[in-house]
């Protein structure tokens, strides 16, 4: 089945997949592509609409990046954010340059609410709070266009050109701290496109899973399951595309939480897929002995996963295929396009050159943790694995800072159990999304016992997010924290600090490592 369809066009800003979650909202079918993708393509593609992303570029600069005129004349809406606004303001005659005094955070803005885009927004509000991010402005609009927003520094904080269907905003209108921002997008999907929202999760699963059958044909299948949320849905999805052709192996590197590694075999052993589980811990260890640098670990961790799905598709006969659960945030960190790295994760910018397989399917990779969720519920799973919390594919290992030993992990994981069960016990493990500790390389002096002591610093880390991308630290009562201190100091030995991570993202990330 066709859907309709929103191309949203990447100029390397670090989180504009949230752009396509936002129309994935709406009930639109939205992909991202990069801005170089040539035009043919794109009207191939028949897109209901277009939006440009943000960007750290300046448009003026003759290396930054941009996008042939001739987009503008598709008859196609556009909408431009932020260094996207300021690029059809430059390409269509406006002006963009160095602004006097640059915005960033929450900013407030100025609505004209007889405009198109703004008009259609219930509720809207004239003075509103939006996202800003930009060093550059766009002083002038291009000839035909009308302003329709503005803030204290910024003369062109929203341009439309209903005639020529072209919109754009200097803020971002994707990020939770936009308010109303959802609502905006919207109405360019729904009001200016057209799209009626004919887009969800048991039409994208159908979509799936007749698309992996056509793929696969009667090919074998390795599914590389941790238990955890995405692997665990992927499972289920080539489970009803495939059946008996898939083999689901766990490989327990060792890095599992306390007990996690035998509750995971106990999850899937029963469940009527080919379980395999594998303990590769002495493996892993032995690629990590001596390494401190996480992007090394991770890569190290990733092309180990590799090596042993390898190993263990030869035992079973001759296999094609692997699966992993990558999903969007692990691509957006991994480094897209024009993107930075800020991690790479185990799953993508730690695979290796070679890959002993025909080909890797990712059937998640266009999906954010809250669309896994809901396709997981839409293929049945129970909702022990649908509500899991996320934990990393490299486990403690990058909860570890510095060099991993045994008996880090040790002191890292009874920490850890500790740390859960308090914050389950005072009923906030509903509340808080992630929630986890960290064994710092950092050690300092205690007293215990009318002793000096010279042991670890733990961090405890807690947050809350809708996706992942931004996300605020939990505020976890005083005494929660207290207890589960106190019972760490007291029953994990080598520790004798704990303290709380009370870091939004960004500017950090949710974990260390």
């Amino acid at each position: 089945m066709a859907h309709q369809i929103v191309i949203v066009l990447d100029f390397g800003g670090q989180y504009n997949q949230l752009i396509a979650r936002r129309v994935r909202e709406c009930g639109v079918y939205c992909e991202v592509r990069s801005y170089k993708t040539p035009l043919s393509e794109i009207k191939a593609l028949s897109p209901s609409g277009i939006i440009f992303t943000g960007g750290p570029a300046s448009v003026y600069l003759e290396s930054s990046p941009t996008i042939s005129e001739e987009i503008f004349g598709l008859g196609v809406p556009v909408l431009g954010i932020c260094y996207g606004c300021q690029l059809m303001a430059h390409l269509l005659g406006g002006k963009v340059t160095c602004a006097p005094a640059s915005e960033y955070g929450k900013t407030e803005t100025y609505y004209d609410r007889s405009g198109v885009l703004f008009g259609a927004v219930n509720g809207l509000p004239e003075k509103a709070v939006t996202w800003m991010s930009h060093t550059d402005y766009i002083e002038k609009a291009p000839e035909g266009f009308r302003v329709t927003a503005h803030t204290e520094c910024c003369p062109t904080a929203a341009m439309e050109c209903p005639e020529k269907k072209l919109y754009g905003v200097q803020f971002h209108p994707e990020v939770n701290h936009t308010e109303m921002g959802s609502d905006i997008i919207n109405s360019f999907v729904k009001n200016i496109c057209g799209c009626t929202g004919d887009w969800t999760m048991k039409g994208y699963a159908q979509t799936a899973i007749a698309s992996i059958r056509e793929k696969v044909g009667d090919g074998k299948v390795l599914l590389a399951l941790s238990g955890g949320v995405d692997s665990s849905v992927a499972a289920a999805l080539l489970a009803k595309a495939v059946g008996s052709q898939l083999t689901c192996i766990f490989v327990d590197h060792g890095f599992m939480r306390k007990n996690e590694g035998d509750e995971v075999e106990a999850a899937f052993k029963d469940s009527g897929m080919n379980f395999i589980r594998v303990n590769a811990k002495e493996q892993f260890m032995e690629k990590l002995r001596g390494v401190s640098d996480p992007e090394t670990k991770r890569k190290a961790i990733g092309e180990e996963f590799i090596r042993v799905f390898e190993r263990e598709a030869k035992k079973i006969g001759k296999v094609d295929f692997l699966v992993q659960g990558t999903i969007y945030p692990d691509v957006i960190e991994s480094g897209t396009g024009d993107a930075a790295v800020i991690k790479s994760h185990h799953n993508v910018g730690g695979l290796p050159d070679y890959v002993d397989f025909k080909e890797i399917i990712e059937p998640l990779r266009m999906l954010f943790k809250d669309e896994v969720r809901a396709l997981g519920r839409e293929l049945g799973l129970a909702d022990v694995l649908v509500d899991r919390q996320p934990f990393p594919g490299p486990g403690l290992a990058i909860r570890i800072i510095g060099e991993i030993t045994d008996e880090k992990l040790l002191i890292l994981q009874d920490a850890d159990y500790i740390f859960r069960e308090e914050i389950a016990k005072a009923g906030l493990d509903k509340d808080i999304h992630q929630y986890f500790a960290v064994l710092t390389n950092m050690r300092s002096v205690g007293v215990m016992g009318d002793g000096r002591t010279y042991d670890y610093t733990l961090a405890l880390r807690a947050v809350t997010t809708t996706d992942f991308m931004t996300a605020d630290f939990a505020r976890i009562p005083y005494e929660v924290l207290e207890i589960a201190s106190s019972r760490i100091v007291n029953e994990v030995k080598y520790i004798n600090r704990v303290v709380y991570d009370v870091t939004t993202k960004p500017p950090a990330t949710i974990e260390w490592e």
